[in-house]
């Protein structure tokens, strides 16, 4: 019988853990390295859950699709006065990242999770690889797998001359409890994937589970993500710097934008979104943002390294595919390796090979849907560009 490698993961998120998960399952000894001293929470993120992103938890893990998410019925657009201007019938899952995240932890092993255990340093030679960890100790494995995100020390390391490229817009986003809501703003948003399309600027929003979970009407929470141009250079370093005087490269978290970058969110939505929209958008306590960034990598395996999720490709959220490729990375790792017998060499070119395409030709799709909106005016309401999938549309 061939011998499946051994594996260290670094990065315990969604992508993390979900390799570590089928890799497990396909015989590797696995391990994964968190940086973080407590388990991992992301307040206020909603995420459109595709079937990628769900499918450890449907196949191995003994879930249903509405354990874990809300669902919408419908995809509206709406005008600035309220009035519908579009929509169809289309069924949509959303969850939170938290919820997503404590349902895969459950079904790994506690004591192969390790938090705290920072990696600081890795190296790939001959047979294996290698990590420092940021105590000065040194863990080996036959397989490196670097699901450590989008300011990916990894990638910085392997690939230096990659850099993110700004793609000229942030994303607003936060959540309202929907108790807080209006009754007709609850019964407008509830069984729907908004949007309104506003002069290159667009905003969805939609309801996902509560903090404690909960997916029962009234419990859940309503999710926003406002895309607004905002230029590079003075103005987006202003928007970046918090409250504390510090600039951060990616996202300001719940409670550390400026006051006056809020005060400027919530008069722009009195001003210009419909009614049931800015109840929501002017009502949110901590909005924050996240600057928006294309990454691209030439290569995802290095020796016996290897890039996973958004620390190879970090795509615009305009598919709502992000933790889907993510996933779709370790299922296959874990395919192509079971197809070469555990020879990682081998395992580690069918799977650049194929993996190198799917995030390709996702940026490629983001990155149009996004210019759509945001600056060439060509984002239209029903275009079936808009839905959501991996592979293609509604894929």
């Amino acid at each position: 019988m061939s011998r499946m490698p051994s594996v260290i993961v670094m990065g315990g998120s969604l992508g993390g853990l979900t390799a570590a998960l089928v890799l497990r399952d396909a015989g590797c000894d696995v391990r994964v390295f968190e940086r973080s001293s407590a388990e991992l929470r992301a307040r206020g993120a909603g995420i459109a859950v595709l079937d990628a992103t769900l499918r450890y938890l449907t196949e191995r893990g003994g879930y249903r699709p509405q354990d874990v998410c809300s669902a919408t019925g419908w995809i509206r657009f709406v005008r600035a006065d309220g009035s519908v201007q579009h929509e169809q019938r289309h069924r949509y899952r959303f969850s939170s990242w938290n919820t997503i995240y404590r349902s895969l932890l459950r079904l790994f092993d506690s004591g192969r999770y390790v938090l705290g255990r920072e990696v600081v340093g890795f190296d790939s030679a001959g047979d294996g690889a290698s990590v420092t960890l940021a105590d000065g100790s040194q863990v080996e494995s036959d397989l490196l797998v670097c699901a450590d995100g989008i300011s990916s020390m990894a990638r910085a390391r392997l690939m230096p001359q990659v850099a993110p490229l700004y793609a000229g817009y942030v994303a607003w986003r936060g959540t309202l409890p929907e108790r807080s809501l209006s009754p007709a703003t609850a019964a407008a948003l509830g069984d729907a994937l908004t949007y309104q399309v506003l002069e290159h600027s667009h905003i969805l929003v939609y309801p996902i589970p509560g903090l404690d979970g909960s997916l029962t009407e009234g419990e859940r929470l309503i999710n926003v993500v406002w895309y607004v141009n905002v230029a590079e250079g003075d103005e987006l370093d202003q928007l970046m710097t918090g409250r504390d005087g510090v600039r951060r490269a990616i996202s300001l978290p719940p409670g550390a934008a400026s006051a006056s970058a809020v005060d400027t969110l919530r008069s722009g939505a009195a001003a210009s979104l419909a009614g049931p929209i800015a109840e929501v958008v002017t009502g949110m306590p901590e909005p924050f943002v996240q600057a928006i960034y294309d990454i691209e990598v030439p290569r995802m395996a290095c020796g016996r390294i290897c890039l996973l999720g958004d620390a190879a490709f970090a795509v615009r959220p305009h598919a709502a595919a992000g933790t889907a490729k993510a996933a779709d990375d370790g299922w296959a790792l874990a395919e192509e390796l079971m197809a070469a017998g555990g020879d990682v060499p081998r395992a580690l070119r069918a799977w650049e090979r194929r993996q190198l395409a799917v995030g390709r030709s996702l940026l490629a799709r983001t990155r149009e849907i996004g210019d759509s909106s945001q600056f060439s005016g060509t984002f239209s309401p029903g275009d079936p560009r808009l839905i959501f999938g991996l592979h293609d549309p509604g894929h």
